[in-house]
């Protein structure tokens, strides 16, 4: 997936460059957390080298590195989220305020508790080889992005 937006559940993460009594307040507009013309071409890369990539929705960064409660799910969903990590902020807004293109990537590798086709216990000790066919895919398209990148 290539989230088009993010909502920011984490807390206690340092989220700016710009802090402390020596650094002036910095607002930068994080409208669009990721730049659409990097999110293209790693859309391009994707389809270049065949394989599916959902084009936007909403990332939802949660603290960890416990997973979710089925009720914090419900609520991210009802929120407008789409998918659920644990990467991606304060590292979205850091980038933008460094001005650094920047965009994710994001590779599913379970449903989110409650989720799916099991109501009840998301089963960890599947997750690695879904994890390693997922980053197997994820690395094809990284290096087609790569190939074309002057």
């Amino acid at each position: 997936m290539l989230p088009d937006q993010i909502i920011d559940y984490t807390h206690s993460r340092k989220g700016t460059f710009f802090e402390g009594s020596e650094v002036p307040v910095t607002h930068v507009d994080f409208t669009e957390p990721y730049t659409p013309a990097l999110r293209e071409r790693l859309l391009a890369a994707a389809r270049s080298c065949g394989e599916a990539v959902v084009d936007g929705g909403v990332y939802a960064c949660t603290q960890g590195p416990r997973l979710e409660t089925a009720a914090e799910i419900e609520r991210i969903a009802r929120d407008g989220g789409d998918m659920v990590g644990m990467t991606g902020m304060p590292e979205a807004a850091l980038a933008r305020e460094a001005e650094l293109a920047y965009a994710t990537l994001a590779v599913v590798v379970n449903h989110a508790a409650g989720r799916g086709d099991s109501k009840h216990a998301i089963r960890l000790e599947e997750l690695d080889g879904v994890m390693r066919a997922t980053m197997t895919r994820a690395v094809s398209i990284l290096a087609t992005f790569f190939k074309a990148t002057p």
